[in-house]
């Protein structure tokens, strides 16, 4: 399979294998009016299969999503067919409004218009906890 390089844009590299299709939902790139590669089971020396989205424009992309979703993940940004900044995704310390807090007694479920924030309280299990509640967030 060949796919054009890209002149000017974003490569999002190192997803984990299929969650390609929910980080570019989630991102709502199918609202963009250019072209955009998802390419899955991508073969990967490190993690053995990997996805890969390339976006033919260059937009800003939510870290912290990414960092949520595929902390494993790097951002390019391709200028004139080369790779002008390479950014390795780490997992945020918060989250503000990716995640909802399930607890039905959060004030971010009673109130409105208050931000649903989430800190990272395990790294290594990649556990967030809601600001307000302490409730854990699923994955």
């Amino acid at each position: 399979m060949i796919i054009d390089p890209i002149k000017n844009g974003i490569v999002i590299d190192h997803i984990k294998a299929g969650k390609g299709k929910e980080i570019y939902d989630f991102l709502q790139l199918d609202e963009l009016n250019c072209t955009v590669a998802l390419i899955k089971n991508v073969p990967s020396k490190k993690t053995g299969k990997k996805d890969i989205i390339k976006i033919d424009e260059i937009i800003n992309i939510d870290v912290d999503v990414l960092g949520y979703m595929t902390p494993e993940a790097t951002v390019s940004t391709i200028k004139d067919g080369k790779i002008c900044d390479k950014r390795k995704i780490e997992l945020p310390e918060m989250l503000k409004n990716v995640i909802k807090c399930k607890n039905p007694r959060c004030i971010t479920s009673v109130e409105q218009g208050i931000e649903h924030i989430f800190k990272l309280t395990d790294k290594e299990n990649k556990i967030y906890r809601c600001i307000y509640c302490e409730t854990k967030a699923n994955d």
